[in-house]
């Protein structure tokens, strides 16, 4: 074990064996930290945060302050952190915002820098979150996802397994699993994480079934509710039926597919769009393309 001489460790803290502490660290009474870690300098860990063995937590972490939640009452309310983790630098995660309960991160995920992880959130084993991105309160997130860069997620919302959020994604509907998300959009799914579940181990035949009912959920015609009668009647097990199954826990509703009005409505698109046909010298053709075009006059 190393502890700098500039960190403090309050009594009352639990700091297990090989434990390096840089300096400047700051560990709470009523924290534990389990055996092997590293804590980096400039970090804060609060009491009621527990960290598993074999973490990583770098410079200027925050573990375990208090939830950023009008209704906080300053209950006891925890931070449970699994084995194996990578706490990158500037990362804050909060505890629970109701006494009693916690805000938990799993074993073996990687938190990037800068990253943000609200009261409640729960994440599962072997989740990758990129840098800056900023998961709300009570999130959940299925095994083996990955959240790419500055990615927004609202409260309550779900990412199921194996999902991937393309970069600057702005999700306020639940993911189903399986699925990739179409990077700065707002809740657009792409297509499937088909290498994610090759490399996760999902068989052939598997991975066969999850196309089938991706493409009766997003390009059959059929309504949700008619898609999800059709996936229970259709698949009995599997993750095929893992996605009916995330269907109907929904509270949110799930995400939809890419719709091409929705791309010339988002305004950088529009604008990007609209800016590139004036410079191609199409600008006598502008006025008979059926879009808004609030916005691109200037160009």
């Amino acid at each position: 074990m190393a502890i700098h001489p500039t960190a403090v460790i309050e009594d009352g803290a639990r700091v297990g064996a090989d434990v390096d502490v840089g300096p400047f660290a700051y560990i709470a009474a009523g924290a534990q930290i389990g055996d092997g870690c590293h804590i980096g300098p400039h970090t804060t860990i609060y009491g009621h945060t527990t960290l598993g063995s074999g973490c990583r937590v770098h410079a200027g972490a925050v573990l375990g302050d208090l939830p950023q939640d009008f209704g906080f009452e300053d209950g006891e309310s925890f931070v449970r952190i699994g084995d194996g983790c990578a706490i990158r630098e500037g990362v804050t995660v909060h505890r629970g915002s109701k006494p009693g309960t916690e805000t938990v991160i799993g074993s073996r995920c990687m938190l990037m820098a800068f990253s943000h992880f609200a009261h409640n959130v729960q994440l599962a084993d072997d989740v990758i979150v990129a840098n800056g991105a900023l998961l709300a309160g009570y999130v959940s997130v299925g095994p083996r996802a990955f959240i790419s860069g500055n990615v927004a997620v609202h409260q309550f919302a779900r990412v199921g397994r194996l999902a991937m959020l393309g970069g600057g994604a702005m999700i306020s509907k639940d993911v189903p699993p399986f699925c990739t998300m179409r990077p700065a959009m707002e809740n657009a799914v792409a297509g499937l994480n088909v290498i994610g579940m090759r490399r996760a181990g999902v068989s052939p035949a598997d991975r066969a079934a999850v196309k089938r009912a991706f493409k009766l959920l997003y390009h059959s015609g059929l309504n949700v509710s008619q898609a999800q009668e059709q996936l229970g009647e259709q698949f009995s097990d599997g993750p095929a039926r893992e996605i009916h199954d995330f269907i109907a826990e929904s509270e949110r509703g799930i995400c939809g597919g890419f719709q091409l009005g929705n791309f010339f409505r988002d305004g950088f698109f529009r604008n990007f769009f609209f800016f590139s046909l004036s410079k191609l010298g199409w600008q006598h053709q502008l006025q008979r393309l059926p879009f808004p075009r609030t916005g691109w006059t200037h160009c």
